[in-house]
């Protein structure tokens, strides 16, 4: 078997578009041609490879052929030139919701859309409640689809996708739907198929969270494929041509990206009395504080805060949104200041990662990367991991 569940192999992929079109028979004779047309080439001589168990990005701009390639590996869409092979059973997340009646109930179209992705009756019959339940929709099964808010469709056709069980999954502009707490199920979805080691290929105009899913990323620019290699090395070079203006100095650490609406001037990581720092003491409180520049007024904007060991593995990860301390908008130049009263980081050495965005997370204004690192020792806290738990021990029992 093949360690490869996709090979895309010098792919051509072309659409004819019609500058002029004949109504009728007629119109065709009289003109004594065909409607005039050119050939546009969405891909053009792509080639990638994709291992069983990885997670795959795909990004590029709007037109890029990021989608229709995804089309192509669905078998959706043939190639012009060039072979696209598929190893193991897929599953696609094109388009949530496309294979429902309206007309139909909610209960009707689970066993309907079903069908269309490759389920068996008997499969869904046995997965119908845990669909129900994953999309939320207890109450609304049987209310016909039409009554139901374009939200609730697209919960119910997530959920169905999700629980075809398919060996290589394919997921196309889907990861924002619903709301939080549906976004989150989403996710933990995704985290669990990637522990199960499938494939997954992810298309997304979300920097933020190829970053976080994918190992690997490729970049499409109008069908060519400019780079591929690891996310944060090609997420970097995508969103770096529209940063040249952010000024940079050699004593900067740290990779950076964003569209520089709103830039990070400094990070600044201050210790419990009151002054800047780079070593910090387990229990006691510590400060980071953002100062930024916004390069025009921006509404609803999102400050997010990231550590990470040395190793690369996320301690904590937290913004204003979250937080629910929402900012209306952004202007001129200012400063966020994160106040952590109990440092629960035991002795280590860590990385902070400062990030702006728009309420959506999905535009990056500013993302920089482990721009600050700092030490952390134990002084009277001698607990072992990567966190200290505040926790009271009653051994009296014990020591009778």
């Amino acid at each position: 078997m093949s360690n490869n569940a996709i090979v895309v192999d010098s792919v051509w992929k072309n659409f004819r578009l019609y500058h002029e079109r004949n109504q009728h028979i007629k119109a065709a004779i009289l003109r004594g041609r065909r409607a005039r047309y050119e050939e546009f080439w969405a891909l053009q001589d792509v080639s990638l490879e994709i291992p069983h168990g990885a997670t795959f990005g795909l990004i590029g701009s709007n037109g890029s052929g990021k989608s229709t390639l995804l089309k192509c590996l669905a078998k959706i869409l043939y190639p012009n030139k060039g072979s696209v092979t598929v190893s193991g059973r897929l599953s696609a997340l094109l388009e949530l919701g496309a294979g429902f009646h309206q007309e139909l109930s909610g209960r009707e179209n689970v066993f309907l859309n079903g069908a269309i992705l490759g389920m068996s009756k008997k499969s869904l019959e046995l997965r119908f409640d845990d669909i129900v339940e994953f999309a939320g929709l207890e109450k609304f099964i049987d209310t016909p689809v039409k009554n139901y808010s374009n939200g609730m469709q697209l919960r119910l056709g997530f959920a169905i996708a999700a629980h075809v069980d398919p060996e290589i999954l394919l997921i196309d502009e889907v990861l924002a739907v619903g709301d939080q707490s549906f976004q989150r199920k989403c996710a933990e979805k995704i985290e669990e198929f990637r522990s199960q080691g499938r494939t997954i290929v992810i298309v997304s105009h979300s920097t933020g969270s190829i970053l976080q899913l994918c190992d690997n990323t490729a970049w499409l620019e109008k069908g060519n494929l400019k780079m591929v290699g690891p996310s944060a090395e090609v997420i970097e070079a995508y969103t770096g041509e529209s940063f040249e203006a952010a000024p940079r100095t050699d004593s900067e650490q740290g990779s950076r990206w964003g569209n520089g609406n709103a830039l990070i001037n400094k990070v600044s990581l201050i210790s419990d009395d009151g002054k800047e720092n780079n070593r910090f003491v387990t229990g006691r409180e510590m400060k980071i504080r953002i100062d930024y520049v916004a390069n025009r007024l921006l509404q609803e904007p999102v400050f997010s805060l990231r550590f990470t060991s040395l190793h690369g593995v996320q301690i904590w990860a937290a913004n204003s949104r979250r937080r629910q301390k929402y900012i209306n908008h952004l202007k001129d130049s200012g400063s966020v200041t994160i106040t952590i009263p109990r440092l629960p980081l035991l002795e280590g050495t860590y990385d902070v990662t400062a990030i702006i965005s728009d309420h959506t997370e999905q535009i990056i204004f500013d993302w920089w990367e482990r721009r600050m690192r700092f030490d952390v020792r134990q002084a009277s806290i001698f607990d072992e991991g990567l966190v200290t738990v505040d926790s009271d021990w009653d051994v009296t029992d014990a020591c009778r």
